[in-house]
């Protein structure tokens, strides 16, 4: 959620920005808020007169009654009496525009950063850099769902009888090669000086509006029936519901945060769910990274999240390249993001294996974040970036590191979380 002054004093650069994504119809809520905001101020500052002018008449009874004026005094309790109705009525009022404005200001998206690239889907996102050498071996690498299959590493048909399409059972050394992705992942920003954090699984209503869209709400959240909760489709919702609210001292920033945490998506919209693989499922588990920070360091923070991810998957013996999200593709919320995507040599293509975004400060304006300095109270900046969302994750790994007879070579950071096993044989 943007700051309201913006409307007040540079509306046509708010109007200029939702161009900018590509959401005209949206154009017409600035002036409804404009006008809406008028009157909001207008109701309040009548009952701000009203106030001062109902303790500046409750000091004179005191005064009249020590004078033994006593008729005087109750014809000023009549007077008080009706600016209380008349206020009561003024808060009723001020209260109404206030929901109507804010309801209005939470679908406003954020102003994006200048350096975006302005267009209208991810189809017109703009690829920075390379790292590594994409490699296309000269044998032919198998879909992954059938890779796995044959060291019966996958069950999705198994799945399809206990939770039905968009889930999977991993078994064995896959169950184990998955495991061991996530504890690499999660040392691996613990390195980098992150504190390591499991958080609730569920959250209310509250927080899910907090930290994200509308939209982006109803094509991802499960909702628990009869409860104010809601599943999470990253950790990234609770971890920065964590400060809902709080204010926090300005020496203890940055907050640099890790978190696992299953997730959970629906999945609606044009991809879909895959019937047969595990790129787009319903469940899949996930090591974040989150920072809450001053506004002055976001950008500096943005940089440093993104080169994580691209160090982390590059360890893992797997070319990526970094794209710069466009306008039209980014969510409300955000200021800036981009992908990472990883080198698919089966498709000889790059595929998305993690996204960081830097939001500003419209999650905390909206949760009420805020840390405590010597120029006051101000809204904290808030980042969050995909260190590894796996099974995704996974298939990057796997089809870089397969070999023609069908094994595959597990990469040297994470053998010693396999017991230092260094190959997964195909199963007789």
């Amino acid at each position: 959620m943007i700051d309201i002054n913006l409307i007040r004093e540079n509306k046509e650069l708010v109007k200029e920005n939702i161009r900018k994504k590509f959401q005209d119809k949206k154009i017409v809520l600035v002036d409804e808020i404009e006008e809406l905001d008028k009157k909001f101020r207008d109701v309040k500052q009548k009952g701000d007169n009203l106030r001062a002018l109902k303790n500046s008449k409750s000091a004179e009874i005191g005064l009249l009654m020590r004078e033994g004026k006593k008729e005087e005094a109750e014809k000023v309790k009549a007077e008080i009496a009706e600016y209380s109705n008349e206020m009561v009525s003024l808060e009723i009022e001020e209260q109404k525009y206030s929901e109507q404005i804010k309801e209005k200001m939470m679908v406003i998206p954020n102003i994006i950063d200048s350096s975006v690239p302005i267009g209208k889907d991810d189809s017109e996102n703009v690829e920075i850099e390379k790292y590594g050498e994409p490699v296309v071996p000269n044998f032919e690498i198998p879909y992954h769902a059938d890779i796995l299959e044959r060291i019966c590493g996958l069950d999705k048909l198994s799945a399809g009888r206990t939770s039905g399409n968009g889930f999977y059972y991993l078994m064995g050394d896959i169950a184990r090669l998955h495991s061991a992705m996530l504890s690499y992942a999660r040392d691996f920003m613990i390195d980098k000086g992150f504190t390591y954090c499991v958080p609730p699984f569920m959250i209310r209503s509250d927080v899910v509006t907090g930290v994200m869209s509308f939209e982006e709400m109803d094509a991802m959240m499960y909702k628990i029936e009869n409860e104010d909760l809601y599943l999470i489709g990253t950790s990234e919702h609770s971890m920065i519901g964590k400060f809902k609210d709080q204010i926090i001292k300005e020496e203890e920033l940055p907050l640099n945060l890790t978190s696992y945490s299953p997730c959970f998506r629906k999945e609606v919209g044009a991809h879909g769910i895959e019937e047969r693989g595990i790129y787009r499922v319903h469940q899949f588990e996930k090591q974040e990274m989150v920072v809450l920070c001053k506004p002055e360091e976001s950008m500096d923070w943005y940089n440093k999240m993104w080169s994580y991810t691209v160090e982390f998957f590059r360890s893992l013996d797997v070319p990526v390249r970094t794209l710069e999200c466009c306008s039209g593709d980014l969510a409300d919320l955000k200021v800036k993001s981009c992908d990472i995507e990883a080198w698919s040599p089966r498709q000889q293509k790059y595929f998305e294996v993690g996204s960081c975004s830097t939001l500003g400060d419209a999650q905390a304006r909206r949760l009420g974040i805020r840390a405590k300095g010597e120029r006051g109270n101000y809204y904290l900046h808030t980042l969050n970036n995909t260190v590894l969302a796996t099974p995704r994750g996974m298939i990057a790994v796997i089809e870089n590191n397969y070999n023609e007879d069908g094994s595959i070579n597990i990469p040297k950071a994470l053998q010693p979380y396999m017991g230092g096993k260094e190959k997964i044989e195909i199963k007789k």
